[in-house]
């Protein structure tokens, strides 16, 4: 077999730098690469340093070893540095060096950088609204939480009503990204920055939207106040609490159910009803978004409820796998936003992507990833006559642009 590279377009420093970041995320040593290929050492070595380009079946043999593909390996950009060292630095010393771990870290850095280079094909950068790195280190956890959620919430324009789609807000009004997937059991939430990547979230695909919507918050909290240090949020089994996991938890507490809200419509059910019950509760939590948990925790917070009255009814009415299930409650949160499937699709249509590389950017199979695409490029519309009907659309058409609109 020739020497020549798996693909000669690609920069051979480039393959070597996604090799040795591939290597490292999988906790590899030069020598474990070099063994599995047959090589020595000083050879391996050379590869990295892009000075021996590696033969075809080095490279397919390479991809298995780092859990990674071809593809993934032979993308044109450098590696953005590489994101499992800063979490196991941030994580717990019980659970450091988790392999579940280190594999979600992974799916997160690849799906934040092929979010990057969809939006690199179609010129599309996500808007970047970013405020200053919060300064609370003066102020209480508490007050600084609800401060720092009426300051978000003002400069978002959300006033104090229920926000539906947080998700999506805080990706296209802030220029986050948010990809909900499988963690470990007792992990709800990563955050990481960089410069090049951004603001980059993952949420446990595992648990309930209310759930997850709470450790979206917990986690915008971290990049608002501690936006330069990785954070991986565990679920705690004690009263044990940092300042800052604190300060995160009220303010997703304070963002989800305003005060101002809360009161408002607490009042209402007294003066219309006579009296609030946990049906009434029920009612508000699911208006919020939340868990009754989280409901009836900042309705104690704010003297609303006795203090204990969430404690109270768990204990005497709580049974683990026997929680009532509404229709729609549990439904599965997608793993991508819809603005990176778009971005997917668009490039697809412009055969900038095959099917194949499609299916692994989407993380799906053929017959999802066809869905996709003609649910994407295809909108069922009502027009003002009553008509029903499908509006077939070239996704990078162009309507309007800066040298037209002058």
């Amino acid at each position: 077999m020739s020497q020549e590279a798996y693909h000669p377009d690609l920069d051979p420093r480039t393959l070597g730098a996604r090799l040795q970041t591939a290597r490292k995320a999988r906790n590899l040593t030069q020598q474990d690469a070099a063994e599995a290929l047959g090589l020595s050492r000083p050879t391996y070595i050379a590869i990295e340093k892009g000075e021996r380009p590696p033969q075809s079946g080095e490279l397919v043999r390479l991809a298995e070893l780092f859990g990674r593909s071809v593809h993934d390996l032979l993308r044109q950009r450098m590696p953005i540095r590489d994101f499992v060292p800063h979490f196991r630095a941030a994580f717990p010393d019980a659970y450091a060096g988790d392999p579940d771990l280190d594999r979600a870290v992974a799916l997160l850095q690849d799906l934040s950088e092929h979010y990057l280079e969809l939006e690199d094909r179609a010129g599309a950068p996500l808007p970047r609204n970013y405020p200053a790195v919060y300064d609370v280190d003066r102020l209480d956890p508490v007050e600084a939480a609800e401060q720092l959620a009426d300051r978000e919430r003002n400069r978002l324009g959300l006033g104090d009503g229920p926000v539906p789609h947080l998700r999506d807000l805080l990706e296209t009004d802030v220029g986050l990204r948010i990809f909900s997937i499988d963690l470990p059991p007792r992990v709800s939430g990563l955050f990481i920055f960089t410069e090049e990547l951004g603001g980059c979230i993952a949420t446990r695909r595992q648990h309930p939207p209310g759930r997850r919507l709470w450790s979206l918050c917990h986690e915008y909290a971290h990049f608002l106040v501690d936006r330069y240090e990785a954070e991986v949020s565990v679920l705690r089994m004690d009263g044990r609490i940092s300042r800052k996991e604190r300060l995160a938890d009220h303010f997703a507490k304070a963002f989800l159910i305003p005060a101002s809200s809360l009161r408002r419509r607490f009042h209402d059910l007294l003066r219309t009803a006579g009296r609030v019950t946990p049906g009434s509760l029920l009612d508000l939590a699911e208006l919020h978004g939340v868990s009754f948990e989280a409901l009836l925790l900042r309705s104690e917070d704010l003297r609303l409820l006795p203090v204990g009255t969430w404690q109270r009814l768990k204990e005497s009415r709580f049974h683990v796998g026997e929680a009532r299930r509404f229709p729609g409650r549990h439904a599965e949160e997608p793993m991508l936003p819809r603005r990176y499937v778009k971005l997917a699709v668009q490039a697809y249509e412009d055969e900038e992507l095959t099917e194949g590389e499609l299916v692994e950017i989407l993380h799906t199979d053929r017959q999802q990833a066809r869905q996709w695409v003609e649910e994407v490029s295809s909108q069922t519309e009502v027009t003002q006559e009553g008509d029903t009907g499908q509006l077939d659309l070239d996704l990078g058409e162009t309507l309007v642009s800066l040298k037209k609109a002058g």
